[in-house]
């Protein structure tokens, strides 16, 4: 199979990588990635094949450039670029995509969150057909895992990308062997639930929510070292401003709670929940780490 990849990503060099060291041919890649490293423009770069801008996948022209170059498969791993629909019609076998979520449920950006901001028990990656429309083509597979209490952003987007990389090479042995026998199941488009660039609360904390909410709320930002796509969960301190709350647990003390209300004993910072108490560990000011205890104040009220 002569194969065009869109990717970006530590992911998307992951697939590529696989396309490369496989039986299939690389005839281009398009990626915004730098060529450094093991990017996907640098593994491209090293197997000869052309790396284009990723933008150039809403162009139209593209769609006759990849017809003449006989691409079977546009395979896209972690690129946001919308894909214009004369391209994704242009290879002979399919364009594929593999989404960092279970569809039809988890459409859209930033899915991991989501998940973990819903408390859910189960995620998973989905490779699909691409159609026009965003994630909404027949499915070709998906993996489903378990999800635990203390997940973040960040490692359910790691394991996506793990569980992914897996249906990236069942898909590529299945052009091997059979193109045209690929699975499809159409996604039942009335549990589809979208999610767009939005930022749950602005980003902002809120104390009266149960102790569960309030954790689960930074769980979701936490792509610690990373940036978060989401930002940082903040709040108001009382005569400092602003600041980021980077990793809190569930306290489980007894006794109501004011929400917002801080309690400081030694190093140890306790704040108010709508139903209890967490305890706040990680905090940073202008995007530097600075101890909990240095900020919040034993008595202050946060905003919630």
């Amino acid at each position: 199979m002569r194969i065009a990849f869109v990717g970006e990503e530590a992911a998307g060099a992951r697939a590529v990588a696989r396309v490369v060291a496989g039986d299939h041919e690389l005839v281009c890649a398009l990626t915004d990635s730098a060529p450094v490293g093991g990017s996907v423009a640098t593994i491209a770069t090293e197997a000869g094949a052309p790396v284009l801008p990723a933008r150039r996948v809403r162009d139209v022209a593209l769609a006759d450039e990849l017809r003449a170059l006989g691409v079977d498969v546009l395979l896209n791993v972690h690129s946001l670029a919308i894909v214009r629909a004369e391209v994704l019609a242009s290879p002979r076998v399919g364009a594929f995509n593999l989404h960092p979520g279970p569809l039809p449920e988890y459409a859209g950006l930033n899915v991991p969150s989501w998940a973990v901001l819903h408390r859910r028990d189960r995620h998973g990656v989905t490779l699909h057909r691409m159609e026009p429309g965003i994630d909404t083509g027949d499915v070709v597979s998906r993996a489903d895992f378990d999800l635990t209490a203390r997940d973040t952003g960040l490692t359910v987007s790691t394991r996506c990308a793990q569980r992914g990389i897996e249906l990236v090479d069942d898909l590529l042995a299945r052009l091997h062997d059979d193109p045209r026998g690929l699975p499809r199941t159409p996604q039942d488009l009335s549990a589809r639930v979208y999610y767009g660039r939005e930022v749950p609360q602005e980003g902002w904390i809120s104390w009266s929510s149960s102790t569960a909410e309030v954790d689960a709320f930074v769980r979701a930002f936490d792509y610690r070292p990373f940036r978060s796509p989401w930002g940082a969960a903040r709040t108001l301190v009382p005569g400092v401003g602003e600041v980021a709350v980077t990793r809190l647990e569930p306290d489980v003390s007894d006794g109501a709670a004011e929400p917002g209300r801080v309690r400081v004993e030694g190093e140890q910072v306790r704040v108010g929940t709508g139903d209890g108490w967490v305890r706040v560990l990680g905090t940073t000011v202008d995007g530097r780490s600075t101890p909990v205890h240095e900020i919040l104040d034993d008595g202050l009220v946060l905003s919630s």
